[in-house]
């Protein structure tokens, strides 16, 4: 069972149909949407100011999402896919982003819909990346609009995929 933590008498709270595997940790003030999944090793930490996670969202392996004390809370919208290893850290990302693997996102940075953050990019903080960018690289530059094919083969492809993977867990 994952590690749920209750942290200054508030406790994680998550919609219908969520999916923790065994060694995620989900700690203080997270709310989290319905059919989210977080996969092993990930770590959401409420601890030190709130995160708020929409419908549909995935979390994979060894992602940290955290926030920073009294001036960066955390905020990810619904259908939004946070690759293995990513960093997320007190920005908004808003619906239908692809943070890739290994991705860094910093304070105060606002993610617009339907981007993707390459594998590995850093977008720094307080950045504003504008709704259907691609962005690469570190620092994190918009290099080209995400395109049809890329919002359909990845990041809708992603957070579907996620759903039937947590499927499978679910049922055993």
């Amino acid at each position: 069972m994952a590690l749920l933590r209750t942290l200054n008498g508030i406790a994680p709270v998550f919609g219908s149909d969520c999916f923790l595997a065994e060694t995620a940790v989900v700690i203080g003030d997270v709310v989290m949407g319905d059919q989210c999944s977080v996969w092993y090793n990930a770590v959401i930490r409420g601890d030190v100011n709130r995160i708020r996670i929409g419908d549909r969202t995935n979390i994979q392996d060894l992602a940290m999402l955290h926030c920073t004390y009294e001036r960066a809370a955390l905020t990810i919208g619904s259908d939004v896919s946070i690759g293995h290893g990513a960093i997320v850290h007190g920005c908004t990302i808003h619906d239908k982003v692809l943070i890739g693997m290994g991705a860094i996102v910093m304070d105060h940075a606002v993610i617009g819909e339907g981007s993707v953050i390459a594998a590995g990019a850093v977008v720094l903080q307080g950045s504003r990346i504008e709704p259907g960018s691609l962005v690469t690289g570190v620092p994190g530059k918009r290099v080209r609009e995400v395109g049809e094919d890329l919002s359909k083969n990845e990041i809708e492809r992603i957070a579907t995929n996620y759903l039937k993977y947590a499927g499978w867990y679910m049922k055993g």
